[in-house]
């Protein structure tokens, strides 16, 4: 349950009648304050849990807070807070040992590794002509099909798939994506 489709709180339906604003602010501001709980976990289900518990402290709070033009930093200020208690509260479940355990499997990427492939990879998608970034995006980055593609662009299908196929040639050509070939 995201923050921008359902539900935020047991109370919800009390959001939409008493407190219309709530309902307002969580449609225009869940989809960064979700950011900010990913940021806070590693796991998005976890992060939707920590923000569904900040927007229900926020939900009781709504006639408190005096100046609703800082909400974000009260949520905000919320999931730290919630996330710091669970930290709190979690169990540790390592023990010492003599031997360590063989890894399983092949190793995880490295998060920082992952993170500047992102980057490289963003960079070169914004290098590209308009066009073809635009059907990249919508193809790869929004997982459209090419006839919803198409279609939203208003060209044909043909049309798309040639200029993501023009579009891909000049991502494998980027040099700098050379070292992950």
């Amino acid at each position: 349950m995201t923050a921008t489709t359902g539900p935020v709180c047991a109370g919800a339906s009390t959001a939409a009648t008493g407190y219309p604003s709530f309902s307002s602010y969580v449609r225009a501001r869940g989809p960064v304050l979700l950011r900010t709980a990913r940021s806070l976990t590693a796991n998005p289900s976890d992060a939707e849990d920590l923000l569904q518990t900040a927007l229900t402290k926020t939900f009781v709070a709504w006639e408190r807070i005096e100046d609703h033009r800082a909400l974000d930093g009260y949520v905000r200020r919320a999931l730290v807070n919630t996330r710091t208690s669970q930290w709190r509260k979690r169990k540790v479940d390592e023990f010492a040992c003599d031997e360590l355990p063989e890894p399983h499997g092949v190793p995880e990427p490295d998060p920082a590794e992952r993170q500047a492939l992102h980057d490289a990879m963003w960079r070169a998608v914004m290098r590209l002509p308009d066009r073809q970034r635009a059907m990249v995006v919508l193809r790869y980055y929004e997982d459209l099909s090419e006839a919803q593609t198409a279609a939203l662009l208003g060209v044909s299908v043909g049309t798309v798939k040639s200029a993501v196929s023009r579009a891909l040639g000049k991502l494998r050509d980027d040099p700098e994506l050379a070292p992950v070939r």
